[in-house]
């Protein structure tokens, strides 16, 4: 038997959310985006009126004034988006205990046991629906289907807050037609080669011949190729699946290039500042951290280096993602994009043992040459109770209110991974 699988994206999330605290951007096209200033700013969402302006996402700001110069822009808030994200998942959680994210606005359910509490596929998606906008005053759109990237597709084929049903009868006049870059994980590269030996279709991608995919698209050929004839996967991952966040990041293309080192500490500390706020929220610690340096000839860097314990504070962060740039960076070519990553974490409970000589001194004066342990003690537990101040500040007076000092006049927009 066939399992029922829905997918719920909540639409325009960004957007939404923030009209739910502004009802007025409800009657004016609005988007979510960095900030005007930015070259390199981009629409993260938009809402209808803004849609119907020919807005899309991920385009960058001076495109979207040129096609509507009324348009509103408002900053994105992180922490706001994860509330709601987790509001909205207890809510998908009440229909299966098999429930996989897909970022923080989208999810599959396997519903096939709730058929008995429930009722059928589309009556769930329904029930989402109505459940969605009554709590959350959010919409979504539910696709229902027998695997998972057939439901994925059911929602992104009417929005906002639509159901749509794909079964085994009508998936091939309801898919197949479709462009077949519509196909979850076909790329723009994938479809571009695709559509050079004559497959414009997901149709044309099912009828294909196997062995001459995997022959053009290497071992995701077969995938492709199962995923259009209805044959792919589907298997939901268990709820608590979702919760297992192996790296936490943010990074910036500025707005102008950085061409001396006090701009790159400038940055590099909102960076930190900003992936320490993340792991508070999730009550994480981390014990490694990873920059990257993208110069204006776009030549990368990666480099990273452990911390001396587990920490969530960015005062921990800053200093050794400083020391890996001035290691490794020459200054042959002005800066770019610049990006902070923290990984190995672990939970905020999470004791590792350490001796006092190991616990990092992070507000000590430079002045200062082998300050007392207690002091040190004494002066890593006021920058904890420092940090947590700026988080509780930054959530009643919003993150945009509150930098610290030393990046005040930095002008960057952050990309968070």
């Amino acid at each position: 038997m066939d399992k029922i699988i829905l997918h719920a994206d909540l639409n325009s999330f960004y957007a939404s959310v923030e009209m739910l605290s502004q009802p007025e951007l409800r009657q004016v096209p609005m988007a979510v985006a960095g900030d005007v200033e930015q070259r390199r700013g981009i629409i993260l969402a938009k809402n209808e009126l803004a849609k119907a302006c020919g807005i899309v996402t991920a385009e960058t700001v001076w495109q979207a004034r040129k096609k509507c110069p009324h348009l509103r822009l408002v900053p994105p808030d992180h922490r706001r988006y994860q509330h709601y994200s987790e509001l909205a998942f207890g809510i998908f959680c009440r229909l299966s205990d098999r429930v996989e994210s897909f970022g923080l606005d989208e999810a599959w359910m396997d519903v096939t046991g709730s058929t008995g509490l429930y009722g059928d596929g589309p009556a769930m998606a329904d029930w989402l629906r109505r459940q969605m906008k009554e709590e959350l005053g959010l919409t979504c759109s539910v696709g229902v289907s027998f695997t998972k990237v057939f439901a994925k597709l059911g929602s992104d084929m009417r929005k906002p807050d639509a159901t749509t049903v794909i079964t085994r009868e009508n998936f091939q006049s309801l898919v197949w037609p479709l462009p077949v870059r519509e196909l979850l994980f076909v790329g723009d590269a994938t479809a571009r080669r695709l559509n050079q030996v004559g497959i414009k279709t997901i149709g044309d991608l099912a009828r294909c011949d196997k062995s001459l995919l995997q022959q053009w698209l290497g071992k995701s050929g077969p995938g492709l190729w199962l995923d259009a004839n209805g044959l792919g996967d589907d298997t939901v991952a268990a709820s608590d699946a979702r919760h297992e966040i192996k790296s936490i990041s943010n990074s910036t293309t500025t707005a102008q290039d950085l061409t001396g080192n006090d701009q790159v500490k400038a940055v590099i500390y909102q960076l930190a500042d900003q992936v320490a706020v993340r792991l508070r929220a999730h009550g994480l610690r981390a014990r490694t951290v990873q920059i990257s340096i993208r110069d204006s000839q776009f030549r990368t860097i990666d480099r990273q280096a452990p911390l001396p314990c587990l920490t969530d504070l960015a005062a921990d962060i800053a200093p050794l993602a400083m020391q890996l740039f001035d290691a490794q960076y020459s200054w042959q070519q002005p800066v770019r994009n610049l990006g902070v990553r923290v990984t190995d974490l672990a939970g905020a409970d999470e004791w590792e043992q350490m001796t006092l000589q190991e616990l990092p001194l992070t507000a000590a004066p430079e002045s200062l040459q082998s300050p007392p342990q207690a002091d040190a003690v004494q002066r890593r537990a006021r920058q904890e109770q420092l940090e947590k101040t700026l988080d509780d500040l930054r959530s009643r007076y919003g993150s945009q209110k509150i930098s610290r000092g030393l990046t005040i006049g930095q002008e960057e927009e952050s990309d968070g991974g």
